[in-house]
């Protein structure tokens, strides 16, 4: 199902990060009329097109009132995450795992179900949910800065299951659900990782738009990703070599 941004009222979730501000800037430049550029403390976009609005995934009643006040959305991007490193499975506190969980998984599922029926009536539209390569693998609990990412990796792991459930109860309104799969990309997340060749925001982006317009289920968006993805289908040692090397010492 082809959904495109001409004329599209865009609500963006978490719009003030690295990924958010392309989401709203080539949403406008993809023909939208109005994007809503949600986050706690939005920001001035001193464009009349763009709508700062006040939205806590994690509070229910700010997610009514974002509802209420743009009751006119016919695409919602749910990309609010957060990410606290090292994020360890074993020594992160649990209120940081439950943290983690309240806006990664519990608030992009929220949002979601909030905006279904918004989104319904005004002619079926989409979400384009943000996702990670870290949806399908977790990274090395060894490494000082990440930790691994162990409770970033299961939220966006429990995201892409409960958005692989909406694609299915949303077909029936109309409504198109994509999910994108990126690995590192440079922004401010991320900014304390050293990593080589980090993606770019406005590539990850216009990727994701193009797959939206293409009526893609998923976008799958870099190399990383890919990489990920097609190991899935063999062996775990494939995907953590690692355990190989634990297993024989």
């Amino acid at each position: 199902m082809s959904t495109s941004l001409d004329g599209a009222v865009v609500l963006v979730t978490g719009a003030n990060g690295g990924l958010g501000v392309e989401f709203v800037r080539q949403a406008l430049d993809r023909g939208a009329s109005k994007v809503y550029a949600t986050a706690r403390r939005p920001r001035d976009w001193k464009d009349s097109r763009i709508v700062p609005l006040a939205l806590d995934v994690t509070d229910s009643n700010s997610i009514n009132a974002a509802a209420e006040a743009a009751s006119d959305t016919t695409i919602v991007v749910n990309n609010a995450a957060i990410a606290i490193l090292p994020d360890r499975l074993l020594h992160l506190p649990m209120a940081e795992v439950r943290r983690t969980f309240d806006t990664n998984f519990f608030g992009a599922l929220e949002v979601a179900r909030t905006f279904a029926p918004v989104v319904g009536n005004n002619g079926g539209g989409a979400f384009l949910h943000v996702h990670s390569v870290l949806s399908w693998f977790v990274g090395d609990p060894s490494e000082p800065v990440s930790g691994g990412h162990g409770a970033y990796s299961a939220s966006k792991s429990a995201f892409w299951s409960a958005t692989n459930t909406l694609r299915l109860e949303l077909a029936g309104q109309g409504t198109h659900v994509l999910g994108l799969h990126l690995g590192y990309t440079d922004t401010p997340m991320i900014a304390t990782i050293d990593e080589e060749g980090k993606e770019s925001p406005a590539d990850i982006v216009r990727i994701a738009y193009e797959g939206l317009l293409a009526g893609d289920f998923e976008v799958v968006a870099d190399w990383r990703s890919r990489t990920v993805k097609e190991a899935l289908s063999g062996p775990i040692e494939g995907v953590y070599p690692q355990l190989v090397k634990a297993a024989s010492s």
